[in-house]
């Protein structure tokens, strides 16, 4: 059943040149026979007549303009649907331009097809919706099914297969807008896809693409949404972007957010992450130093990861190597600057993208270094020598103290053995203290060249760090720098004063303390000790000598005899061949002192 129309309103509702793919056939009128004479007119009212005719003429017309319209459903599958077909006519770097049966062409994003529309040529043809107009006025194209309803049958097929649906903004209510869907709609202002109020009022008279959310047909309440469609869109033109992208190739973006560990970056809606470590070949400590938001910058694809679909991008990669020009030499001084600090050393940028180490031992002759920060900060310029080069591991390892005159060329001339030096305790370890001689000389006096008084059970039972000392040095090694040192040489001891005070020669007394098969201990004084060789040790002694003694071409050697004859006899033994008196542990006897060795402290002594 039709609604009837009047002349007025008819043409007012005829479509457009630009929205008809082809004229409506002309409107023709049924002709009326004119009447004979022969045959009687009917008595009839003329007006009747006029009526009749207007009447068949206004059904011709409607039926014209109903197949004006027809062909905006003819590729659909139900009523009112606006899928049309488009033949692809040209390609441009990224649009797709397609033919619709319209005056004007649409077109398509490349990154709506499959491999940003490469295998896409003219003639193929392509199912898609109408969605608006651009600047351009060509039409703007979606491969989503889009339907425009006309009575509320096709109102409820749209909801109930979800299917988008054309409708034109009319006006701004509160909490929203009202869209003419064939029927009037209510959309929130949530639901809309705009930022702000303004952006809402921009929609007035536009026509969008919406779903419809709530349908209640009874009440004709019906509740459309345009974000859910643009999020659908956007994550179909996001697929197909992602898809067209490969590692290694080369892409252009645009820095959206910078953060201490890189850049996020726009590479056609789709954001990378330029980590810090790509962003240069030279050190970069923050992005903000070289990085500003909204640069562009042509970067490569370092990695996809299949599962998370994260892209990992470079920018670094597309700068020349420095390795590959850079040209150093062992023995090679430099001059650079200090880019950051670790524990074991200090980092030095040579050039750009390069940087060697110089490690902390390789800092200074003379002091300790606890942390590297002692004696360098980040950003000083410093020289240095080149100690050695591995550009397979891109590592150069310096040398700060090389650049310093060495004074262990100057420590045996200064220090020679057997001299006196005093200098302060450096440091105490287990196994000695460390005493500095000059700048960057030091010698080790161990536990046990520290006292002879007494058993150590640490160095800093006696001395503590900073204390000045005097040693004596008994050792150089120029090639490892090691000097050793000794305390208790220069430290009197009673048996140097014991010593000091006697001569070969002196009959002194002593008590037994300790006897073996040839040698008999004997203790002089409190702490003082010498060695004797008992009577059958020279007994032997005398019977070897004699023995060499009596050989034809030997002469008799008559001392050798006088020292077995005192042997034999000691002990004021008027008896010939008596044996001595035997030595027992804590006795007493006299002793003559044979030999004083004050440098080896020792003392050796005979039975007197």
């Amino acid at each position: 059943m039709y609604t009837v129309m009047t002349n007025d309103n008819f043409e007012d509702s005829l479509p457009s040149p630009e929205s008809t793919p082809e004229p409506a056939p002309e409107a023709t009128s049924v002709p009326i026979a004119a009447p004979t004479p022969e045959e009687p007119i009917a008595d009839e009212p003329s007006e009747s007549l006029e009526s009749s005719e207007s009447q068949e003429s206004f059904a011709d017309m409607l039926s014209a303009f109903e197949l004006s319209h027809s062909h905006k459903a003819e590729s659909g599958k139900g009523p009112g649907q606006r899928q049309l077909q488009g033949v692809v006519i040209s390609l441009s770097a990224d649009q797709v331009f397609l033919d619709i049966g319209y005056k004007t062409e649409g077109v398509l994003p490349r990154s709506a097809f499959d491999n940003n529309a490469e295998a896409v040529k003219a003639g193929d043809t392509f199912p898609v919706s109408v969605t608006g107009r651009n600047t351009e006025h060509y039409y703007e194209l979606s491969r989503f099914k889009v339907a425009q309803p006309r009575d509320w049958s096709a109102l409820e097929a749209a909801f109930a297969e979800k299917i988008a649906i054309v409708g034109t903004v009319t006006e701004v209510r509160k909490g929203g807008v009202t869209v003419d869907v064939g029927v009037r709609a209510f959309m929130p202002a949530s639901r809309s896809g705009t930022k702000d109020a303004a952006e809402l009022e921009k929609l007035v008279g536009t026509e969008i693409t919406c779903r419809i959310t709530k349908l209640d047909v009874t009440d004709e309440d019906v509740v459309v949404d345009r974000r859910i469609v643009l999020e659908e869109q956007a994550r179909g033109l996001t697929a197909a972007r992602r898809e067209a992208l490969t590692e290694g190739s080369i892409v252009a973006g645009t820095v959206r957010t910078l953060m201490p560990y890189g850049a996020f970056v726009d590479i056609g809606g789709i954001d990378g992450l330029l980590h810090v470590s790509d962003i240069a070949h030279a050190r970069v400590t923050k992005p903000e130093d070289v990085l500003t938001v909204g640069q562009e910058l042509q970067l490569k694809i370092l990695k996809i990861d299949p599962e998370t679909k994260k892209i990992s991008l470079g920018l670094k990669q597309l700068q020349p190597e420095p390795w590959q020009t850079v040209s150093l030499a062992v023995g090679q001084r430099i001059t650079g600057t200090v880019t950051r600090l670790a524990d074991f050393g200090a980092f030095v940028e040579i050039e750009p993208g390069v940087e060697g180490l110089i490690h902390i031992s390789e800092m200074s002759y003379g002091k300790k270094l606890r942390h590297p920060s002692d004696m360098l900060k980040q950003g000083d310029r410093v020289d240095a020598v080149i100690l050695a080069i591995k550009p397979e591991e891109r590592r150069i390892s310096l040398g700060l103290k090389q650049t310093l005159a060495d004074p262990w060329t100057e420590v045996e001339r200064n220090f020679p053995v057997g001299s006196e030096i005093q200098g302060p305790i450096t440091k105490l370890m287990n196994f000695g203290a460390f005493v500095q001689l000059a700048d960057g000389v030091e010698g080790l006096v161990h536990i046990s060249e520290i006292t002879a008084e007494r058993r150590l059970n640490h160095p800093s039972d006696m001395l503590r760090a900073g204390q000045i000392v005097k040693a004596q040095v008994l050792a150089i090694d120029s090639v490892k720098r090691q000097i050793k040192l000794s305390m208790k040489q220069l430290i009197p001891t009673e048996i140097d004063e014991y010593i000091a005070e006697h001569k070969a020669g002196d009959v002194v007394s002593g008590r037994v303390i300790e006897q073996s098969p040839s040698l008999i201990h004997v203790e002089l004084g409190d702490g003082i000790r010498a060695t004797c060789r008992t009577a059958s040790a020279s007994a032997a002694k005398a019977a070897k000598s004699a023995e060499v003694a009596a050989t034809p071409a030997a002469k008799p050697d008559l001392s050798n005899l006088s020292t077995l004859f005192k042997d034999r006899f000691k002990g004021n033994t008027s008896e010939a061949g008596a044996k001595p008196e035997p030595f027992n542990e804590g006795q007493i006897r006299n002793f003559k002192i044979t030999k004083l060795d004050a440098e080896a402290k020792k003392i050796e002594v005979e039975l007197a």
